[in-house]
Parts: C-alpha cells; structure tokens; sequence
C-alpha cells in the first residue's frame, strides 16, 4: 500500500494543512503525537522522544515519513538547556524512527521527507545561497547541520532522502507573521537593524504544495531551498507588510543592540540574511502560486 504517510509534527501549523491536503487527494495518513489527540481521518500514535518510546504500529504499511516534528525555535530565551533541547528534538526524533524502522521485519518505508531551515546556510549577507553552499556558523546552522546529518542516516537504509530547508512560512493562522504584522497594525512598522538582511519566505500553500510534490515526484531527492524565487529584504518585507494592512511604513529603523537587548542570542533568527535561490527546486517541476510577496501577501490578508 503506496498511498499511507506517517507525519511528525502533524499538530502544527504546517502538518494541520498538510494532511488536510493528503487526505483531499486520497492518501491515507498517520500522526505521530506526544499526547493523545483526535484528527479527523487520520489515526494518531504516541511517542516520547526524551524517553526515546515509539508505538512501533504507526510504521504499518507506512510507504512515506514526513518528519516536521521540532521545538519552537525563538519562543524561549536561549539558554544552554533550551538550545540543547532544540536540538535534540530534531536529532534524537530522527534517530528514534531510523533505530525503530530497523526493529521491523517487514518494514515498507521507502521516502524520508524531512523539514530543515535556512539557518543552515548562517548569516551570508548578500551571497546568493544554493543548495551546494557549506553550512555557516552559529547555533541555528550548527543545529540545522547536526538535523540534516541524522536526516542523512536514512540514505544507509535505502531511502530517498528529502530535506527542505524553510524560510519565514507566511500564514495568518500561526508562525512567524503574526508576529511581524503585531508592531505593524499598532502603526509602529519599521525595518529590525539596517532592513537590509535578506528574509527568504514562503506562502504555507506553497509549502504544503511542495511537501506534496516531494512525496509524488521520486527525482526529487537531497537538499532543497523551501523558499519563493524572490526574497526581499527585511525592509521590503514591513514595508509590503504595512501596505496590505494600510499602516504607515517608518523610515527609521529599529537598532540592532535594541533587539539584541530583548531578544539576546535569539536576535540571530531575525537579523541574519539568507539569499536564498530557489533554482534547483523550480527545475525539479515545482510550480509556486505565489512567487511574488505582494500576491502572497494580498492572498492571506484577504482570506
């Protein structure tokens, strides 16, 4: 049975939409979750990754994984623990399906889609980032580097291996806009440190699209920029931001250290930049709906 997908993190904002979008088109679907919880069509099996425990039934007749599960990165200061505990996350929930998939005799898994970030790539500036670039330095790309090598395990058991690394996902339901917009629709809109850093982002349509292609479309396979063709600056991005909502855009910026100052280390997320490319996923066959910002952004504020 080739049409069963088991998910990680089918909780969140992008696994909700996600097995909406399976379920449309007639694939069966399991959720892997930390506590008990009901999702419509889709049957639900517990695991603790801390404690690395798995209900090994949720494998059965499972032909795909799609592996979105992780903690959130920016929510809580970062001290020593809570990125330890990012990281591990990632990691340890990856080596708990790989050493559990190899406990069944007669496993059917094939594919390994799993979510990555462009953190991996570190703070680059203007450089225009590709798949084939090395990873940076700091602690997202560290952690993005240590995920994509526990990812990369699967390929010893056969897999096709998939890795899509997300920008900013652009939703009005959760994640990171709402969070954006907030200053914005209190008329306080203005570029975070000189706006100049490049923001790769991604309607969440498009996301799910392209979780959607990965599954269906077998020469695809390694590394992929989740990310629309035409980034913008943190600028720009406020900027069409404030002119969806029809707020004022400020000329001034907010200061780095001012951010730094309230954030501490988490002020990496939002003050590196990443120019991504999205070339190698635009010549596997993806077709995004939304590649400009003004159409993604006119779309999900007039949902």
């Amino acid at each position: 049975m080739e049409n069963k997908v088991l998910i990680t993190g089918g909780t969140g904002l992008i696994g909700r939409k996600l097995i909406d979008a399976l379920l449309a088109t007639n694939y069966q679907v399991a959720v892997l979750a930390r506590k008990p919880t009901k999702i419509k069509s889709a049957d639900v099996f517990l695991w603790d990754v801390e404690k690395q425990q798995i209900d090994e039934t949720c494998f059965e007749n499972v032909h795909t994984i799609i592996h979105l599960a992780g903690a959130p990165v920016v929510e809580e200061k970062w001290t020593t623990a809570r990125k330890q505990a990012i990281i591990n996350s990632r990691v340890d929930s990856t080596k708990l399906l790989y050493n559990s998939i190899r406990n069944q005799k007669d496993s059917m898994v094939k594919n390994f889609i799993s979510a990555s970030a462009v953190g991996f790539y570190g703070d680059c500036e203007d450089e225009i980032l590709t798949e084939e670039r090395a990873p940076g330095y700091g602690f997202l790309a560290d952690c993005c580097k240590l995920w994509e090598q526990a990812v990369e395990e699967g390929e010893k058991l056969g897999f096709r291996v998939v890795k899509l690394r997300t920008g900013i996902v652009l939703s009005t339901k959760g994640g990171a806009l709402p969070s954006f917009d907030k200053p914005i629709k209190m008329f306080v809109g203005a570029a975070l440190g000189t706006g100049k850093q490049w923001t790769p982002w991604i309607h969440i349509d498009d996301l799910v699209a392209m979780y959607v292609e990965s599954l269906t479309n077998p020469t695809i396979t390694g590394s992929y920029n989740a990310c629309a063709p035409f980034p913008v600056t943190n600028k720009e991005m406020t900027r069409q931001i404030a002119k969806q909502l029809h707020r004022p855009f400020w000329p001034i910026k907010v200061p780095k250290k001012a951010i730094e100052l309230l954030m501490g280390e988490r002020a990496e997320a939002i003050l590196m930049s990443s120019n991504t490319s999205a070339q190698k996923i635009l010549d596997a066959g993806f077709n995004f709906k939304f590649a400009r910002l003004a159409d993604a952004l006119k779309n999900l504020y007039n949902e």
